[in-house]
């Protein structure tokens, strides 16, 4: 099992933070897209370590279009000499049409459109052959010698891998048909994983006479630990907050379906439009909390999600919503290693 770290996107500190990133032995890092570009950090990164991968966790693939973000992986990828992977999710309607004021409709066909868009751009400009995408939602029939990067660029490395992130079954079968892996939300149990998320995963490999061999899957990663009473309190009550939040959405409900919790998401619902963020995370009792999270002291963190994920996911991540110590992090990561 791969582990890997996160960067941040604090231009000023990335360079450092990923060169101590792959010091500790992390075997990728990644972005995400929430209040600043999840690109731009990439590139310090790739500049300033030798082995580390790097990718986004997640980029929203609807606030672009196939063409501009076929040009940043592809930079990406040749920069990093094959260490980049390209994270996408989907981001909600409303983010699409009223933050971005982008187009939104049909979102896991919109998606599986727009992974197989990109990939005829890179064909393109690695192959010479004629540009010639034609679908329901992007049309790229144009591309000429003044626009086409030097398939030199990516030396033996290719295109990077792309991953998809998602919860409903259309957008991981989506996930398991044209991309190489697959990034389950935290909001993710071991039951919906193993019930929901693979057999999709399966179906989608299935459409395209693919079998799960090299297909990768970035685990569910909320933690809860601390070194003592304090610590544990504190991690447990912003991780309750952080699942409240998710478990407000909608669209994430089958989750809690699962578990027969559904009645949870309307309440919720509600005190999310009232802002009562922490009335919230007060809703999320022990029961749920450990569900969602593996919860406990460091040396126990490492035998509980192997137990829970080893034989199903091959990257993790730890979700940690709190402040907590970095050395905390590094033990747990070498009890994984170790395992």
């Amino acid at each position: 099992m791969k582990i890997d770290g996160s960067i941040g996107t604090d231009l000023s500190k990335v360079a450092a933070k990923a060169q101590e990133v792959e010091a500790q032995g992390y075997a990728g890092a990644w972005t995400a897209e929430t209040a600043h570009d999840p690109f731009l950090p990439l590139l310090l990164a790739a500049e300033h370590t030798e082995k580390l991968e790097i990718g986004t966790s997640i980029a929203v693939a609807f606030a672009r279009s196939p063409m501009t973000l076929a040009n940043t992986a592809w930079d990406l990828q040749a920069y990093s000499q094959g260490r980049f992977v390209l994270g996408l999710g989907s981001q909600i309607k409303p983010h699409i049409t009223k933050r971005f004021s982008m187009e939104w409709s049909k979102p896991a066909a919109r998606m599986r459109e727009f992974v197989l868009a990109m990939r005829a751009i890179w064909n393109t400009w690695q192959t010479g052959e004629k540009l010639d995408f034609r679908g329901e939602f992007y049309t790229h029939t144009l591309m000429t010698p003044f626009f086409t990067p030097d398939a030199a660029e990516l030396g033996d490395f290719g295109p990077p891998k792309v991953f998809l992130a998602g919860v409903g079954e259309l957008m991981t079968e989506v996930a398991g048909e044209v991309c190489d892996g697959f990034i389950c939300h935290g909001f993710t149990t071991e039951k919906y994983l193993r019930e929901v998320t693979l057999p999709a995963l399966e179906r989608g490999r299935a459409k395209a006479g693919k079998t799960m061999e090299g297909f990768e899957i970035v685990g569910p990663s909320f933690v809860v630990t601390g070194n003592d009473d304090a610590e544990m309190k504190q991690a447990a009550a912003g991780t309750r907050q952080q699942i409240a939040f998710y478990g407000s959405t909608p669209a994430y409900r089958n989750v809690l379906d699962i578990h027969g919790w559904g009645h949870l998401q309307d309440e919720l619902n509600t005190l999310s439009k009232q802002g009562e963020w922490v009335k919230m995370g007060e809703l999320i009792d022990d029961e749920i909390l450990n569900t969602f999270a593996v919860v406990g002291e460091p040396e126990h963190i490492a035998p509980e999600l192997t137990q829970r994920y080893g034989d199903v996911i091959q990257r993790l991540s730890f979700y940690a919503p709190y402040s907590s110590d970095p050395d905390r992090w590094a033990k747990v990561m070498a009890d994984l290693q170790a395992a």
